[in-house]
């Protein structure tokens, strides 16, 4: 009925500007000119006298005129009445503050440049982070006029102001990710525009890599196995087969959220032993790959593509390879949004599986199945090259992170250290046979275990505790070692004593006496393990 709605009031809107009353008599001109028209008509400063009732709504009121002209358009094209695909212009509803005319057009110029090689996604946050900048140039620095007259020091000012600035939509601080993006778009910029020589410039990149926040280091987060198994089984009972399909192939492909939406009616077929096998288009990394496909997905998936194939719409350019694509998540002649396929249905299905916060906010997001798909083929053994090429990963170091995560020689080590009645030594064996280290350590332990790994043992240590101050970390009291380092802690001893004898060799007897101690204690660890030096 929506849509019904939105082509009535599109079509007979049409009918009137063009005065033609069979709608199969309209073309690319005549939907042209009505969409200048509506255009202009949504730009006036009276549109409340001729709309009372939309009267403070304003905004909502020219994105939903702009979203049905649109959806006429691509009704048109399908039919063949138009030539081109329509292609939505959704200019933004939000009042920009004023910015430097002479930088404004240099922004724009640059922008005209990285969209002939950018995602269309990519040159829209580049302009959100440069208009932001240049309205702060504008309230604190007065007298630039031109990017030439900035210096590095105004924009190291200004990365300083982004740590404190809300965010217009959260009212919160931005966070590291975000201040990262607005750093590397004005970094882009000014590395460009230097490259390229452009006249009212500085002539030089004025950031670095270095100036960009620190992104911590986060282990993936999974999926474990009794809410994934609630979670599907919530999916399976989602009303929606495009919701219902789209997540079946996240979930037993790892696939990012473009890459499922994107998928072509002709990107599944099978391998020599018929499994099922996909084809899944450029998305992040501008590179097509085919993976294995779980039949239960394949077989949802197998529906939708029956589907397509009867309609009659037709090809949409792909927006990143501009190649002519029959999609296979596409309704009403138009694609289907991530958040349709992915944020909605996931609400839906975690409500049904218990799996929210305090706040009913679902605690599962379309990323962690791929973060559980990389754990699952590392934990049953998968080479790295396999999931590096499952995942779309364009470095091993990406992969490596599951690999890590799954190293059972890590949870060996583990539980020889923390299960009860393990045989431990060094000044950390005490906290743990005691019972004092408190649960929030015992729970950060539990988690980063792998990052304690020193090179004769573990060190207890955690991070409030600030880094480590000991040089000889033998003899900290939260260092712990296991017999799995006997090896070590034996050719560690046999090293300080031939040490201990080159520094008496040369008359350093200081020197001799620390290796000595070095070696007494290695030995002390030794006999506590039951391990002989």
């Amino acid at each position: 009925m929506a849509i019904d709605a939105t082509l009535r009031w599109s079509v007979t809107r049409m009918a009137s500007h063009t005065g033609l009353i069979n709608a199969a008599a309209f073309t690319t001109d005549h939907f042209g000119a009505f969409r200048a028209a509506v255009q202009t008509f949504l730009q006036r400063n009276d549109l409340q006298s001729f709309h009372p009732s939309a009267a403070g709504k304003f905004d909502q009121f020219r994105k939903s005129w702009t979203l049905r002209v649109n959806q006429l358009g691509l009704l048109l094209f399908h039919r063949g009445q138009i030539s081109t695909e329509p292609r939505k212009i959704m200019k933004s509803i939000k009042v920009r503050g004023p910015t430097p005319p002479e930088m404004q057009v240099v922004v724009d110029r640059w922008l005209v440049a990285r969209r002939a090689m950018d995602r269309p996604a990519g040159p829209k946050r580049f302009d959100i982070a440069l208009h932001r900048f240049m309205v702060w140039l504008a309230r604190e620095r007065p007298t630039i006029s031109s990017f030439a007259q900035v210096r590095r020091d105004d924009v190291l000012a200004y990365v300083e102001e982004l740590a404190r600035q809300p965010s217009p939509r959260t009212g919160r601080p931005l966070g590291a990710l975000a201040r990262r993006g607005h750093i590397s778009a004005i970094s882009q910029f000014f590395r460009n525009t230097a490259a390229w020589e452009w006249d009212g410039v500085p002539g030089r990149p004025l950031l670095g890599p270095g100036d960009c926040p620190r992104m911590p280091m986060r282990v993936p987060r999974f999926i474990p196995a009794d809410e994934l198994e609630r979670l599907m089984a919530a999916v399976a009972r989602l009303e929606c087969p495009y919701q219902r399909t789209a997540l079946l192939i996240a979930r037993w492909t790892g696939a990012r959220k473009g890459e499922v939406q994107r998928l072509a009616v002709d990107g599944l077929d099978r391998y020599p032993d018929s499994t099922p096998r996909l084809r899944l288009p450029a998305g992040k990394t501008y590179r097509e790959r085919i993976v294995p496909l779980h039949r239960e997905a394949a077989d949802a998936l197998n529906h939708l593509i029956a589907l397509r194939q009867a309609g009659a719409e037709r090809a949409l350019a792909d927006e990143l390879t501009g190649t002519p694509t029959r999609y296979v998540f596409m309704s009403h002649g138009r694609l289907l949004s991530c958040a349709y396929l992915f944020q909605k249905s996931l609400a839906i299905a975690c409500s049904q599986a218990g799996l929210v916060d305090e706040k009913g906010r679902p605690t599962v997001s379309a990323h962690r199945f791929r973060h559980t798909v990389g754990t699952q083929l590392a934990e049953r053994g998968a080479k790295l090259h396999t999931i590096m090429s499952v995942l779309g990963h364009r470095s091993a170091s990406m992969s490596l992170v599951y690999a890590r995560i799954s190293d059972k020689e890590v949870l060996r080590d583990y539980q020889s250290i923390l299960a009860p009645g393990s045989l431990i030594a060094g000044p950390g064996a005490n906290l743990l046979r005691s019972g004092t280290l408190p649960k929030s350590a015992v729970d950060w332990l539990k988690c980063n275990f792998f990052k304690t790994e020193l090179e004769l043992g573990h060190c207890l240590r955690l991070p409030e505790e600030g880094p480590c101050e000991c040089d000889i970390y033998l003899g900290c009291a939260k260092f712990i070692t296991t017999p799995a380092y006997a090896p070590r802690l034996r050719e560690r001893h046999r090293l300080e004593l031939v040490l201990a004898q080159d520094a008496d060799d040369r008359g350093w007897p200081h020197e001799k006496e620390r290796h000595l101690s070095i070696a007494a204690r290695i030995d002390h660890l030794l006999q506590d393990l039951g391990c002989s030096s």
